[in-house]
């Protein structure tokens, strides 16, 4: 009997979604917007298991932000440039990994737009997870499943 549970509980932890996670941080992590990483992280854990975390940031943001972002369980990424980019670059070698289900995006940006379609032409499910305002109505319609992380 111990056997058959064990299996049982093999095949339910299979069954859980990776979920892979990229945050534009210059987007999303204004205090205008109440985005908070841990709203965001309990909401995308409904739908599976995040199993990359990633929150992307210009050169410009501060130590204490840096490490609000590292003490809620997110890497953060550091670019010199264009945020916008290197995220999507990023977000798009996870379309091409096996033990990653589902791409999720957290941005209002319609760049992100071929980032989801990529994803879906390769058999990913794509969420995307924003606030208003300025909520872009591409990226909306471009994901599987869209979430407020409004608080």
């Amino acid at each position: 009997m111990a056997v058959l549970d064990k299996l049982r509980g093999a095949f339910a932890k299979k069954s859980e979604k990776n979920i892979a996670c990229f945050v534009d941080g210059p987007n999303m992590m204004r205090k205008e917007l109440g985005a908070d990483l841990d709203t965001i992280k309990k909401k995308l854990s409904k739908h599976g298991r995040i199993k990359v975390a990633k929150v992307f940031l210009d050169q410009f943001a501060s130590d204490k932000l840096i490490e609000a972002v590292v003490n809620q369980g997110f890497e953060v990424v550091i670019v010199p440039s264009d945020v916008d980019v290197a995220m999507a670059v990023d977000a798009t070698q996870y379309v091409f990994n096996d033990k990653i289900d589902t791409i999720a995006i957290v941005s209002r940006d319609s760049d992100f737009k071929p980032v989801l379609a990529k994803a879906k032409e390769h058999g990913k499910e794509t969420i995307v997870a924003a606030t208003e305002p300025d909520f872009s109505a591409a990226l909306k319609n471009s994901a599987d499943l869209v979430i407020d992380v409004k608080d």
